[in-house]
């Protein structure tokens, strides 16, 4: 079947972005990308993802208080529907519930989770609830940064980061009938860690934060009956004989359960390790160089046989072969430019106005 590939790209000055818009490519026989439309005149969309049936696309817009829904046409293309506010200073990912009924949106600077219904036509709400995560002080606020779900969508991960006024931490939140959120765990990183994001096995046993300042990723097992984590191991990203600056910014489990991917801005590598399939455990196998500036974003292929890498500040995202056995990296010598991208979205194409197996990882 065809594929398409949704590309988020920052467009602000603000962001030193580059950035046009939203752009929509066809992917080819040899998994590279081709532009067939570029959705222009909105601010940063960033992070983006599909309903469950795989008929329209949100995208959040990076530091405004936004996100846009958009119809899937039979060719891939966007039809723009609207664009709603009140979603929180600079909104950084989005997710639906395995309803279909309700979006979830992050806001890092509205230190909150915004809960917003979908329409009957695809288009979506304002959000009639936000689960705010609370700060240091009375008005303070912990800075979400990922809502993420476990395999059964029963519960959401929100990694937060303090910045000064608030925690770095992982919430854990389970998801009620009528959407609303009830909090079933918490657990405080280390002290200017910043977590950033977050990973679950296939198993839902194993759960991967990286922090981003900490330039590490802790494991953890999950409850999933209880909604609990229990941290268990914390290993670095960075080679040891790197003595420079890093920011950790990606985290992705390989969906057979037997490596996981960080990369890293500034250092400007990925590095991967080993699951111990048994205990979680992560063992570290190596770096390899993004052959860009700033890999903000990282996904899988279609059939999980490369890392795609979209490298923010060099304007490219880089395709590097997955070694099914060591999970090491090779890159694929194949590159497509396009001007800050942050966000690849797949989707599969059925030709009747509806997608099939989309995913954004």
């Amino acid at each position: 079947m065809a594929k398409v590939a949704y590309i988020g790209c920052r467009t602000t000055r603000e962001r030193n972005a580059r950035g046009k818009g939203l752009k929509v490519c066809r992917v080819l026989d040899d998994g590279s990308f081709s532009e067939i439309q570029l959705m222009e005149n909105m601010e940063n969309p960033s992070y983006q993802c599909l309903d469950r049936e795989k008929k329209f696309l949100y995208s959040v817009h990076g530091d405004a208080q936004e996100v846009s829904s958009f119809r899937i046409l039979a060719d891939g293309t966007l039809e723009y529907l609207n664009t709603v506010g009140n979603v929180g200073r600079n909104p950084v990912f989005i997710t639906v519930d395995r309803t279909n009924r309700f979006l979830y949106a992050a806001s890092l600077q509205g230190g909150c989770v915004n809960i917003m219904r979908r329409k009957e036509d695809g288009s979506a709400e304002e959000p009639f609830c936000k689960a705010s995560i609370p700060g240091k002080t009375e008005n303070g606020i912990s800075h979400a940064h990922q809502c993420l779900w476990d395999n059964t969508e029963t519960y959401l991960f929100v990694p937060t980061q303090g910045r000064g006024i608030g925690y770095g931490e992982v919430n854990v939140f389970k998801k009620k009938e009528d959407g609303m959120l009830e909090q079933t765990d918490r657990f405080y990183a280390r002290v200017l860690d910043e977590p950033r994001h977050g990973a679950i096995h296939p198993n839902n046993r194993f759960f991967y934060l990286i922090n981003e300042r900490g330039n590490s990723v802790t494991f953890f097992l999950f409850d999933q009956e209880k909604g609990k984590l229990e941290a268990k191991q914390n290993v670095q990203l960075l080679p040891e004989t790197y003595v420079g600056e890093g920011q950790a910014s990606a985290v992705l489990v390989h969906p057979s359960g037997k490596f996981l991917y960080g990369s890293n801005r500034i250092h400007n590598s990925i590095t991967t390790f080993g699951i111990d399939e048994n205990t979680g455990y992560l063992k570290y196998i190596g770096n390899t160089s993004c052959l860009g500036k700033t890999p903000r974003f990282m996904t899988f292929s279609p059939d999980h046989r490369e890392l795609i890498v979209a490298n923010e500040d060099s304007d490219d995202i880089r395709f590097f072969r997955i070694n099914e056995n060591t999970g090491e990296l090779v890159y694929a010598d194949k590159v497509f430019y396009t001007e800050s991208p942050v966000c690849i979205t797949f989707c599969e194409l059925c030709g009747n106005n509806e997608c099939e197996g989309g995913k954004r990882n």
